[in-house]
Parts: structure tokens; C-alpha cells; sequence
């Protein structure tokens, strides 16, 4: 791996992604909303920052997302359901990922291996969910599996050397996270960022369009 591109590269697991490739060599680029006014929701900043940039990158990490939008809270119940909070989830969680997707496909070379890799959460697999709750949420990462899977058989068919996977990085102690961890145990973002990175490291081009977690095991759509 030469080259990467991290999205979200000011947040938790994103600026950890980044020190992790920089001390293995590679070169980093970064951007995020904070840093650089990356607005992964709104299409002409997306086409403006990623159409900037020179490619090709081994890898392209999107690590942008969040679970409390606007201070609306996980729902608890259906009641707690409401349009404007699912419909921020889907901007952020979904759209941003599948827009950043799209616009860095030229990014991404015709020919040798080649990663793009969206953070997902185990929460939005359908399969696994026994708990219920978390709505919005869980049904934007539901989607976003979906764009990822649907959109790695596309890219198969002109870079068949790209591997386009959701992963699952466990609980990271995070601002993201710390008020809804309660007892499941944590890791710090640099640990996250390594486990993530062995696992971005084993992928092949048969795991392209799958749902995987932390330690490379295959999570339930």
C-alpha cells in the first residue's frame, strides 16, 4: 500500500487510521468537514473535494458518521421515531459514504489491489439484531451494507482487482461513543485502527460486497 485516502480524517477512528498508515509509510491524505469543509451530505462539496485530488490510492477509508445527530438521541422506542432524525442518519450515515463512493471511483486504479472500505456498525445487521430499538440508526448502516454490496458488483466488472467491503470496528472509545458503551468494552482509536488495518490487509477480491468486523469475521446482513 502506497497511497490513502481517509474521509473523516479529524475524527476518532479516522485521525487514528491516518497516524497508522503514516507510521507504515504510506502516504496520507485527509480530508474531513472540520479541517477541510468536506460536507459528505451535500454532492457539490463531495464532487468538489474528491475531483481536487490526484489519485490513484491503494486504499480509500471512510470514517465519517455519527450515531447523535442534531441531540437526537438512539430511539428507545417506536415513539422516539421521528422524520427529521432519520432523515439527518440517512445524510450522514448513508448518503455521505455512497456520494464519497461514487466520486472517488476514478480514484481508484484500473488495474492491482485497491480497498475501499466504509464504516458500518454491527447494529445494522439485520440478521443479528435482538434487541430492537436504535431505529434510525441501525437502518441507516442497514443501507449503507446494501450501497456497499450493490455497488462492489458494479465495480467488479471495471477495476477486478478493487475490493469494496463495509467493516465493523468494535466499540471505540471515542466522543462517538462514550455515552452509549455502557458495560461492552472499549478499545482505544489506535488499537481500532490497527485491528481494522489487519483486516483491510487479508482482504481478497472474493470478499468484495461483505460485511466484516474488527477481527476479519463476517458479520450477518
Amino acid at each position: 500500500m502506497e497511497n490513502a485516502l481517509i474521509i473523516g480524517s479529524s475524527g476518532g477512528i479516522g485521525s487514528a487510521m491516518s497516524a497508522a498508515l503514516a507510521e507504515r509509510g504510506v502516504t496520507v491524505t485527509g480530508l474531513s468537514r472540520s479541517e477541510h469543509g468536506l460536507d459528505v451530505t451535500d454532492e457539490a462539496s463531495v464532487a468538489s473535494h474528491l475531483g481536487a485530488l490526484e489519485g490513484p490510492f491503494d486504499l480509500i477509508f471512510v470514517a465519517s458518521g455519527a450515531l447523535e445527530i442534531n441531540g437526537a438521541e438512539p430511539e428507545k422506542t417506536l415513539r422516539h421515531v421521528t422524520a427529521d432524525a432519520m432523515l439527518d442518519q440517512f445524510k450522514l450515515n448513508t448518503i455521505g459514504p455512497s456520494l464519497v463512493l461514487k466520486h472517488s471511483l476514478k480514484h481508484l486504479p484500473r488495474k492491482g489491489r485497491s480497498v475501499f472500505a466504509a464504516l458500518s456498525a454491527r447494529v445494522g445487521s439485520i440478521g443479528d439484531n435482538r434487541l430492537g430499538g436504535w431505529y434510525s440508526y441501525r437502518t441507516s448502516k442497514a443501507a449503507l451494507n446494501q450501497m456497499i454490496h450493490g455497488a462492489a458488483i458494479e465495480i467488479a466488472r471495471t477495476h477486478k482487482d478493487t475490493i469494496c467491503v463495509a467493516l465493523h470496528p468494535g466499540t471505540v472509545a471515542t466522543k462517538f461513543t462514550e455515552k452509549y458503551a455502557d458495560q461492552h468494552p472499549t478499545v482505544p482509536p489506535d488499537e481500532a485502527a490497527a485491528n481494522l488495518l489487519s483486516v483491510i490487509n487479508e482482504l481478497t477480491v472474493d470478499n468484495s460486497g461483505g460485511f466484516f468486523d474488527w477481527q476479519g469475521k463476517e458479520v450477518p446482513w
